[in-house]
């Protein structure tokens, strides 16, 4: 019998078990519908012997002292500051997020100071009165034009809407620099797991009160796995037998190739923004792991709108939905809800750990330990 049942052994998953077993002792099964454990964040060594990433590149990157601190006693580190080009359809290659030389590059420009580079974004950014959709954020930023040629061909096929149609938290999420600074993140700490995010992974929730079970759903275990309280980390919305609706998700194809060539981009990931294409991007692993081989392994990314969830469409209509589930979560006792799809919200992994840290204190505060629990089990849950 298991003091903590937890559905989903991601970041979130896996950092509640080791928590609850390591802290406070407690019996705990995690299980996964996939073969695997680290959720989306999985990677894998190839036919080739080459380390990529089954779900798309995932790149660590934090400013918070105690999330980092707390991965650090499961990894060693390998510092890395990821870089992304966007291919135009000319096939110029230019950075993104736009900075100066992006602007200097596209208009054949030579402007020098970050004045300049304000004073000629300013000058084509078109006024909103209120902003509202994500194309708003961006044509009052910077004008339609580099709207039109970063933003609106990539955002169409990243989420099936036009940005007119999306909440302004998508493209908010990209900043534009008036300096040279190339890198994708400006986080104090961005690094690579030197062994890769699945030893991470292994060394988390490698503890005698952990039993991990993958490849196993909860619908089939819930009754014959006896467990006190649970944490679930997988769409709240199939938790509560989409009692209201399914909640809007956009999934992702990948395309793997191992290529018998030393190198296939300059940078980690190369964005490909017209819709002349229907991919979104491809990714290079060695850049991001230091590997030196012969051959090199890369992903494309094709957008979709079936298969697993990975992001929360953000509209108004769907957050409202997500409400009236979350009334429900907040009224299921001995349930716990963590991670990007318990909560429907876009988390980058370091966001996800931690809210999981402060799920566990809340849980210390909340919550008896094993020693003076009542001996009810909690056996089914959810529908």
């Amino acid at each position: 019998m298991f003091d903590w049942l937890i559905v989903g052994a991601g970041f979130a998953g896996a950092t509640l078990a080791e928590r609850l077993a390591s802290v406070r002792g407690e019996r705990v099964a995690v299980i996964d519908r996939r073969d695997h454990v680290g959720g989306n964040a999985f990677d894998e060594t190839d036919a080739a012997g080459l380390l990529m990433h089954r779900y798309g590149p995932h790149i660590f990157h934090t400013n918070s002292e105690q999330v980092f601190a707390h991965l650090s006693r499961f990894t060693k580190w390998r510092a890395y500051e990821h870089r992304v080009l966007a291919r135009l359809a000319d096939g110029r290659l230019v950075p993104m997020p736009i900075n100066r030389t992006t602007v200097n590059r596209l208009h054949d420009l030579s402007l020098t100071t970050e004045g300049e580079v304000e004073a000629f974004l300013a000058a084509r950014a078109e006024h909103v009165p209120e902003i509202r959709s994500s194309e708003d954020v961006v044509v009052s930023r910077i004008g339609r034009q580099l709207y039109e040629t970063f933003f609106r061909g990539y955002t169409r096929k990243q989420w099936g809407l036009d940005p007119s149609e999306l909440d302004r938290s998508v493209t908010a999420r990209v900043p534009t620099r008036n300096c040279n600074d190339d890198r994708y993140f400006t986080d104090s700490h961005q690094f690579m797991p030197l062994e890769g995010y699945t030893a991470l992974f292994r060394r988390m929730l490698d503890h005698p009160n952990i039993t991990v079970l993958t490849g196993t759903d909860y619908r089939a275990v819930r009754d014959s796995l006896p467990h006190r309280r649970l944490v679930w980390t997988g769409p709240v919305d199939e938790f509560f037998g989409y009692r209201h609706g399914k909640l809007p998700y956009r999934s992702l194809r990948f395309r793997h190739e191992t290529l018998d060539r030393e190198w296939f981009q300059p940078a980690g990931t190369v964005n490909y923004p017209g819709e002349e294409v229907p991919f979104t991007r491809i990714s290079e692993y060695k850049h991001l792991t230091g590997q030196v081989h012969p051959s090199t392994t890369i992903t494309t990314e094709y957008p979709a709108a079936e298969g697993d969830p990975y992001y929360p469409v953000p509209r108004p209509e769907n957050a409202a939905l997500y409400k009236r589930y979350e009334a429900l979560a907040d009224a299921t006792p001995d349930v716990w809800f963590v991670g990007r799809l318990a909560t429907y919200r876009y988390y980058n992994m370091d966001q996800v750990v931690a809210q999981a840290l402060a799920t566990f204190r809340r849980i210390e505060a909340e919550v008896p330990p094993r020693a003076a629990n009542d001996g009810r089990f909690l056996v089914a849950a959810g529908e």
